[in-house]
């Protein structure tokens, strides 16, 4: 370890110390304690010399295969599940400045405030299909904004309404092991039960804002035949986290759901409130007509739902968002509209611009608007021209090409670059967790030899 971090980092890191490892008062977020500027930028340089240079393995993967065992309630659960995903953790921590993660939060809040005003409502809403027209209450569990790191700051890629992962990476944070002093400082604040705690309440939040009291009885954690899912580990996690907290939960298949007199059930059992994992954002497929049906009755509570993924996780959103003369005409106020720079400007495509984005697409990234995920993403200077008749005819964003963070490691003895974006896991704009993903390719997957999930420690 003694080559991977030299003295110079360490005295670096130990100058900022005081002020970066200090908690912050009772009842503020941490990661809402301002820096000094100068000390800002001397905490980049460190944390991304140590991205490039730190090669040190923090997991303690038999501190997580226990972690795993106990939170799920299920002897063997680490064997049985997360062997067969080699590639699910990272080895190595990802190191970031708290300028940077405030700006990161900054851009969240702006976020948040856009959704607040009724011109820009009006205007989501008005390409949303009609089930999603309806506010019942809930804000939205576990919602995941992704970040690419550049030399000009955090770049937001997208939104997700159904982010995957955070019960997985709330563990993958507990079990990591300082080797030196920069890590030991990041290690501060990340082996408590604070994510816990808010998970727990956030549930409890989203039943009162749609039923207004009490809390939900039974919750059922629905996907498609959700033991198939490669995070179907973290649904068993969600389980015993509420269990443990006195709220009966179940993990179900969303075509097993039965609703009959005004009662959504699955396996018999009445279901309160379904914790939604279906990336059919509009419950539009036959398998979910069940869902649907209750959902429009308001006979169950549903988070994410669609008004949620309708609101911020539209990839036609961005379309606003990157658009500061828009912004202003619905009322966002200068600073706001200044954090939201951090949005790649993104278009539509149309019949009218496709030939202007043919000769642009070096330098593009196309999304569709109904996909999840990194289905049907093409980087620009990698489309055919058969591609590109498909992508021309709509039903596609241009998004200029934010170009990821980069995290050095080692593999079988020799440097290796490996890709990485930053998921900060939010409820109702406050930050729960942040993770990082490590891979090669084009966009995130968990096949890369040295990648997957890695914790974020704030220096």
């Amino acid at each position: 370890m003694a080559r991977s971090v030299d003295s110079k980092l360490v005295n670096a890191a130990n100058y900022h110390g005081p002020i970066l490892g200090k908690r912050p008062p009772e009842g503020e977020d941490e990661m809402n304690v301002l820096e000094d500027p100068g000390l800002a930028e001397a905490s980049r340089s460190v944390t991304e010399r140590l991205n490039r240079n730190c090669f040190c393995i923090t997991l303690d993967r038999a501190a997580l295969w226990a972690a795993l065992d106990h939170e799920a309630g299920v002897t063997g659960f680490y064997e049985a599940f997360i062997e067969s995903r080699p590639h699910l953790f990272s080895n190595v921590p990802v190191f970031l400045s708290k300028s940077v993660i405030e700006e990161m939060r900054g851009i969240v809040d702006a976020i948040e405030a856009a959704t607040k005003l009724p011109g820009y409502r009006d205007a989501v809403l008005s390409w949303a299909p009609e089930i999603a027209q309806r506010d019942f209450g809930p804000a939205g569990a576990l919602m995941g904004y992704d970040f690419h790191l550049g030399d000009d700051g955090p770049k937001l890629i997208e939104v997700n309404t159904n982010a995957g992962g955070a019960f997985l990476n709330a563990l993958l944070a507990k079990a990591q092991k300082a080797c030196c002093a920069q890590v030991e400082q990041g290690l501060i604040g990340t082996r408590d039960d604070d994510f816990e705690t808010r998970v727990v309440a956030m549930f409890r939040d989203e039943w009162q804002r749609q039923r207004g009291a009490s809390s939900p009885r039974r919750i059922a954690i629905i996907d498609d035949r959700p033991e198939d899912q490669y995070l179907y580990p973290e649904f068993v996690l969600a389980r015993w986290m509420l269990l443990k907290h006195g709220i009966d939960a179940v993990v179900g298949d969303a075509s097993e759901l039965q609703y009959e007199s005004g009662r959504l059930r699955l396996a018999g059992h009445e279901i309160d409130l379904v914790y939604n994992r279906l990336v059919d954002f509009a419950l539009d497929r036959p398998e979910h007509a069940v869902l649907r049906a209750a959902y429009r009755d308001g006979a169950v509570v549903v988070t994410p739902n669609p008004h949620n993924h309708a609101l911020f996780a539209s990839k036609r959103n961005l379309t606003l968002l990157s658009d500061p003369a828009a912004l202003e005409a619905f009322g966002l106020s200068a600073d706001m509209r200044l954090r939201l720079a951090g949005v790649p400007r993104t278009v539509l495509v149309t019949p009218d611009n496709a030939d202007a984005l043919w000769h642009s697409r070096k330098d593009m990234f196309f999304k569709p608007l109904s996909g999840h995920g990194s289905k049907a993403v093409y980087r620009g200077d990698k489309v055919t021209k058969g591609v590109w008749t498909e992508i021309a005819r709509g039903g596609f964003v241009a998004q200029a090409f934010a170009a990821p963070g980069q995290r050095m490691i080692e593999i079988d003895g020799a440097p290796a670059p490996r890709k990485m974006d930053v998921r900060l896991y939010t409820y109702s704009g406050r930050v729960l967790l942040a993770a990082a993903r490590l891979y090669q390719g084009q966009t995130t997957n968990f096949r890369t030899p040295g990648g997957g999930f890695a914790p974020v420690l704030v220096l």
